[in-house]
């Protein structure tokens, strides 16, 4: 059997029990893509995130959810970074991933994380009325980029929302459905959301730092202005700082560390 480390820590969280769980799994080299899911799977979270540290001082890093593997993920690279910085032998501030969605940095100011990921502009579409039905709610606007994004009229409907997720895996030209508002008077935060990606193995993920992409240039031209403040309605909740900057887009948060242990699989032959 080979024994593999094994962290899970609670990213854009202050403290244990809130954000969203990811699992993090440093390797010396690349497992089979099999061996990849089957342990994404049994670790059962939205996503677990493996990476390889490269010659030249980067990671290349890869996120499976239980199902399948995406093209970007925010809390599990904001995960990974904890660990690195942490954890293992990393001597500065900047960490820097290659990923299939480029280059990705995470910078670490006071115990903030600060992801420097790709911006992606949705562009405005009319509303589906299969989304608003497996919703239950009304669509003030939809944009669509990775995710479908949904603007509902206020925050009450983003924290009532109740889909009906059999329906919305059906909708399989969207990727994820996003539900947004803006946020309550003197809140102190500019925006809410709520993500729904049943057709990736998560009915609802609890802080989508990826979806945040999207909802900041969404938003961006709502409020002109380049820094956000918004929180995901889940269960757990999670709250992120955006700055829109050209092509890119910052996201930073707080992690904590839930568990750190061994897993024993099979050797690789």
């Amino acid at each position: 059997m080979r024994k593999l480390p094994i962290y899970q820590v609670d990213a854009f969280a202050s403290q244990v029990f809130q954000g969203n769980p990811a699992a993090v799994v440093p390797l010396d080299f690349w497992l089979k893509e099999s061996q990849l899911q089957q342990i994404a799977a049994e670790n059962n979270l939205s996503e677990t995130a493996f990476f390889v540290r490269q010659e030249n001082g980067k990671y290349h890093i890869r996120w499976f959810t239980p199902t399948n593997e995406v093209d970007l993920c925010g809390h599990a690279t904001l995960a990974a970074a904890f660990v690195i910085y942490e954890f293992l032998e990393h001597y500065t501030d900047i960490i820097e991933f290659t990923s299939q969605a480029g280059t990705l940095k995470v910078r670490v100011r006071n115990e903030r994380y600060i992801l420097d990921f790709p911006k992606r502009e949705p562009h405005a579409i009319g509303k589906d009325k299969l989304v608003e039905k497996a919703l239950g709610v009304e669509a003030l606007s939809m944009a669509l980029s990775r995710d479908l994004i949904v603007e509902v009229a206020n925050q009450k409907l983003v924290e009532t929302c109740e889909p009906d997720f059999q329906a919305l895996a059906q909708l399989k030209e969207y990727f994820a459905i996003v539900v947004t508002a803006k946020a309550e008077p003197q809140s102190g935060i500019d925006f809410v959301s709520r993500f729904f990606a049943p057709q990736q193995g998560i009915n609802e993920d609890p802080v989508t730092g990826s979806s945040f992409c999207s909802l900041a240039p969404f938003w961006q031209k709502n409020f002109q202005k380049d820094h956000l403040a918004a929180i995901q309605l889940s269960e757990r909740t999670g709250r992120v700082e955006l700055a829109i900057k050209d092509r890119r887009v910052e996201i930073a948060g707080f992690a904590r560390l839930y568990m750190k242990g061994d897993i024993f699989i099979p050797e690789v032959y």
